[in-house]
């Protein structure tokens, strides 16, 4: 099938002959009828098999003879859970209806709000945002929804992953009653499932299974060292496969900061993203990126989603996540629309068990391979160990001792790796008990030692809200 079969205007058509794309993926020539119908829909799909185009061309069609956004209004609203999936999805808009003379805008958070006041002042055909940002204009009364034709939820798992589904709620109440919903999601959580229940129409469900899922087309291998020895091991693995583009998993903005730093002391091109970086920062680090001239990129589990770059070879996860599934969206960096790739993992004695728990949800067992010659002495070694200790909050294997069990007293229990008190994460990097207001103790650092918990009024631990991705601080 081609696109011409699927009814789109020839504006559409001849920008598509243009852009080199004729044939449809699978998950377009379910979903482009349906919304073409006006139909309220629910597309499962895995990222990269084009569910952007399943979205955006059929609206593009419906709109191109339609009428202009009213000041302060939107016809059509796109949530995406991160800045990089936004932009992305912004850039792919333009590209497709770059004949309609329709305009959009994207507004995230980490730039000022400003100029996207500006931008919605006279109103826009289509609304691109992540929820934490829209709800910041929606409060300073710089956009209305009550005029919205079409909501798009773009990756709504990540969304629910993420901490948005509360702002979700609000903003569809604030839509028509009588607009079209369009929901997609690699995954279909019980929270989905309901609030697809409850705010779309009749929809029609369509889901596309790969022919190989993209864990099958990973090559998938594990180093086992200890953690000093992997600063060692990533310079080693880069030098060995120069000139492809990596991607590097760590737990912590800290942790990614720091790898960051020890690369480029060995005249390795890298860049970090994550939270704690501007937007400004983040597009320079991904245009490096996309442009070759930064081959390595390091980034923590949030604020990597989205990340769309075409011929990413490698990923390495520096530090195992915590939750097998991360693993997943880790090397779905790789292996995009068909392709190979390659997944080295460095596992260190104290993450043998979420190795097999990997292992377990893969139903596979992970090739062991040697570490690079010379790692235990590299200079880049990482001898202080102040890289992200593991998140404890998971059960103990059968067997281990209580935490905290043998401790001398008064011992700093974020002690890391490395021995050294005081060099543990530093609060609210991946650990959801850490008290960021409370002072550090004498002597030690401030962001080194993690405090105890506040005890609230009911007797309970007093603890800060974990942090949140997307738009705000973290994503």
């Amino acid at each position: 099938m081609t696109f011409s079969e699927l009814g789109l205007s020839k504006a559409l058509l001849d920008t598509l002959d243009g852009l080199h794309l004729t044939t449809p993926t699978p998950i377009q020539v379910q979903a482009i009828p349906l919304v073409l119908e006006g139909r309220d829909v629910i597309g499962l799909a895995q990222t990269g098999t084009g569910k952007t185009a399943a979205f955006a061309l059929p609206i593009l069609h419906r709109m191109a003879p339609g009428k202009k956004a009213a000041p302060k209004k939107a016809r059509v609203l796109i949530l995406a859970p991160t800045r990089e999936l936004s932009s992305q999805i912004a850039r792919s808009v333009k590209d497709y209806g770059r004949k309609l003379h329709l305009t959009s805008t994207v507004v995230v958070g980490g730039v000022s709000i400003r100029p996207q006041i500006k931008a919605l002042a006279s109103g826009v055909d289509i609304l691109i945002a992540t929820p934490g940002r829209l709800m910041d204009l929606i409060e300073q009364r710089a956009v209305s929804l009550n005029e919205i034709e079409v909501v798009v939820l773009d990756e709504a798992d990540q969304m629910l992953d993420i901490g948005f589904m509360p702002a979700i709620k609000r903003i569809l109440a604030m839509t028509p009653q009588d607009r079209q919903t369009l929901l997609f999601s690699a995954t279909m959580p019980k929270e989905i499932r309901e609030l697809s229940s409850r705010h779309l129409k009749n929809p029609t469900e369509v889901s596309v299974v790969p022919a190989k899922k993209t864990a099958d087309r990973v090559e998938h291998t594990v180093m086992h060292m200890q953690t000093p020895a992997k600063m060692g091991a990533l310079a080693s693995l880069i030098r060995d496969r120069k000139g492809e583009r990596v991607i590097v998993f760590t737990r912590t903005k800290r942790g990614a900061d720091k790898a960051t730093k020890r690369l480029e002391a060995d005249g390795i091109a890298a860049a970090a993203i994550h939270g704690n970086k501007s937007q400004g920062q983040r597009e320079r680090a991904l245009a490096g990126f996309r442009a070759g001239t930064v081959p390595v990129l390091i980034a923590t589990d949030i604020a990597a989603r989205g990340i769309d770059v075409p011929g990413v070879s490698l990923v390495v996860n520096y530090e195992l996540p915590n939750v097998p599934e991360v693993y997943v969206h880790r090397i779905g960096r790789t292996a995009r629309a068909g392709a190979e790739g390659t997944a080295v993992t460095f596992c260190a004695p104290d993450e043998r068990s979420l190795l097999r728990d990997i292992e377990k949800m893969l139903k596979v067992e992970i090739q062991v391979e040697k570490a690079p010659e010379g790692t235990y002495v590299d200079a880049l070694a990482d001898p202080d160990g102040d890289f992200a200790p593991l998140n404890r909050t998971q059960r103990p294997r059968q067997g281990a001792k209580p935490q905290g069990q043998g401790r001398k007293p008064g011992q700093n229990q974020g002690q890391g790796r490395g021995g050294k008190p005081g060099q543990g994460r530093a609060p609210g990097e991946g650990q959801p008990g850490a008290n960021r207001h409370q002072p550090a103790a004498a002597g030690a650092k401030q962001g080194d030692q993690p405090a105890k918990p506040r005890r609230s009024r009911r007797g309970g631990d007093r603890r800060p809200r974990p942090e949140q991705g997307g738009d705000k601080a973290v994503a």
